[in-house]
């Protein structure tokens, strides 16, 4: 157990990346993205007293160059400042949510917890039936033959399937890099496994090398750092309601609209259940 100075408790600022990944911002948006988490993240590496960094990730995935944004931006400051950062995965570490956990140097997961789902989706409908039954006509305009690719509301094409899967490709293989940049000889299983998009509990994790040991935060980074070792909450999680709404404030000059108000729900409401469906992905 480390030891500090008489009454000098040790400090661990901790940094809640709960939710989706995702760069959309304000009404009824709630994704973890750089810009609402750069603040926090920069004041969790400051002061006097902080010896270490803990992510505590609740993520089922969401926006890759979001997830990679932000685990830059953590790794920059731990390098600057010379600190150690913990990862704490909670009910799930998924997908881009496990992208967040690489950027720390050791990972922790509880017994039950989500994790892995290295790999890369992309999810839609086709309404090409749906418009003809209504009566509906398409009339798409562009200049670029391919700037209307993969219109929902018309056949898949196999060229644009195969474009599409050329990108989840290229976005697959930057994951992988990054996960074996970051867990190196830890890692303990064949690619074909740990790569398959498949997930697993904390504990088969802790099996397959993506953790590095099964325990919560305060109980675990107690026994690294002293029994009273403080812990800073950077971005405390709001109320509800301030959720639901993202969080966004009228200002005097600003004042909301009932019009706009209802297209912001609309939006919310689309959101959450694609929110939703992340989560149900891993039967959570």
């Amino acid at each position: 157990m480390a030891m500090f100075g008489v009454g000098r408790k040790p400090v661990v600022s901790v940094l809640r990346l709960s939710g989706v990944i995702s760069a959309g911002a304000g009404l009824g948006r709630r994704g973890l993205s750089l810009e609402t988490l750069a603040a926090p993240i920069q004041h969790a590496f400051t002061g006097r007293r902080v010896k270490a960094v803990a992510l505590s990730i609740n993520s089922p995935g969401g926006s890759p160059v979001q997830s990679a944004l932000i685990a830059d931006r953590i790794q920059q400051w731990a390098e600057q400042k010379d600190l150690p950062v913990y990862a704490f995965c909670e009910d799930a570490a998924a997908s881009g949510g496990y992208w967040l956990a690489c950027a720390a140097d050791h990972v922790y997961a509880m017994p039950g917890s989500i994790v892995g789902s290295i790999g890369v989706v992309s999810a839609s409908f086709g309404f090409q039936d749906a418009i003809g039954k209504l009566g509906v006509e398409r009339r798409v305009h562009t200049a670029g033959e391919r700037k209307a690719m993969l219109d929902p509301f018309r056949p898949e094409k196999e060229d644009e399937v195969e474009r599409l899967k050329a990108i989840q490709g290229e976005l697959h293989r930057q994951f992988i890099e990054w996960v074996k940049a970051r867990r190196g000889p830890r890692l303990k299983a064949e690619d074909e496994t740990l790569f398959s998009g498949e997930f697993w509990t904390g504990a088969r994790g802790l099996e397959l090398g993506l953790v590095d040991g099964l325990g919560d935060m305060r109980s675990t980074l107690r026994q690294v750092f002293g029994d009273k070792t403080r812990f800073r909450l950077m971005n405390p999680p709001k109320g509800r309601l301030a959720r639901f709404f993202g969080g966004a404030a009228q200002t005097p000059a600003a004042p909301a609209s009932w019009g706009g108000l209802g297209a912001g729900l609309a939006d919310g409401l689309l959101a959450a259940a694609e929110e939703r469906a992340l989560w149900t992905r891993l039967g959570l």
